[in-house]
């Protein structure tokens, strides 16, 4: 009878990013798992504090930090104003994109009081914003943001309680070129990243009906598309037609650094730039 690595072991290298023969390995004796597991462990350890090292010495700013300048620019680089706008909404904000209580999603909002929340997305703000601009500017008008969305996830491999997203707008894309724009816009951000292998899939969203998922080869939701006229806007006083995405910056991360786990990369106080920072 043979034993594997136990599942604290497991998980302790699934921690310190390590991704070979978890499952597969087999041990005549608990003594030779142990010489194994502190081998590995050793190792692990060593290449996280040489990630950490690197990033103290060399690069100075988390990839994520990194991915955020990088997208920015490219996009101010398409004509793309951005905007910042409060992490706090009203329950309003929320009560205008359908998602009042009876909705599905309104048991993962992290309420504060009765009528504010920590938001769930950026699309209220955006639509916001861009009414505002809309009284003194034509369109079309492109507006983006990237900034910190709450859930009540449960925490798994892909999913965070605090995330970072991007949500860009077009607003007046000709009808009959939306769907061409938004595969145009999807592939200059995610040339950007870069990710170069992904597909779109049609998806059901909570939020906007019948949309497109754009999707990488590993089968990870990268980002959801909207356009409209759609029934939403009316309660924005928008009219025109419009292309938009939402994507997940750590999610990008994970999918381009071949990772596994979502943790690594986000705003954490347990791991940094990719790396655990209990080594010890």
């Amino acid at each position: 009878m043979t034993i594997t690595f136990s599942e604290t072991q497991k998980n302790r290298l699934t921690d310190l990013g390590w991704k070979d023969r978890l499952v597969t390995e087999e041990f005549e004796t608990a003594e030779q798992r142990e010489k194994a597991y502190k081998k590995i462990e050793k190792a692990a350890i060593a290449k996280n504090r040489e990630r950490l090292l690197r990033l103290i010495g060399e690069t100075h700013q988390p990839q994520l930090c990194n991915l955020e300048q990088n997208l920015s620019a490219c996009l101010r680089e398409q004509g793309f104003t951005q905007v910042t706008t409060p992490s706090i909404i009203s329950k309003v904000f929320l009560e205008r994109m359908s998602l009042d209580e009876a909705h599905p999603l309104n048991r993962q909002v992290f309420w504060l009081d009765q009528k504010t929340c920590l938001r769930p997305m950026l699309a209220p703000n955006l639509y916001a914003v861009s009414r505002q601009i809309m009284n003194f500017a034509q369109t079309p008008l492109k507006i983006f943001e990237i900034g910190s969305c709450f859930r009540k996830e449960s925490e798994g491999k892909l999913h965070l309680k605090e995330f970072t997203m991007l949500n860009l707008v077009e607003w007046g894309t000709p009808m009959e070129e939306r769907l061409e724009r938004l595969k145009e816009l999807a592939d200059i951000v995610l040339r950007a990243v870069p990710i170069r292998d992904y597909y779109l899939e049609e998806e059901f969203s909570q939020i906007y009906g019948d949309a497109l998922d754009i999707v990488s080869r590993e089968g990870i939701e990268l980002a959801s598309t909207s356009m409209g006229p759609h029934p939403l806007d009316s309660a924005w006083k928008i009219s025109c037609s419009w292309v938009g995405i939402g994507f997940g910056l750590e999610r990008l991360l994970v999918c381009r650094e071949e990772d596994e786990g979502i943790h690594r990369y986000s705003k954490s106080i347990s791991f940094l730039d990719g790396a655990r920072l209990n080594i010890k």
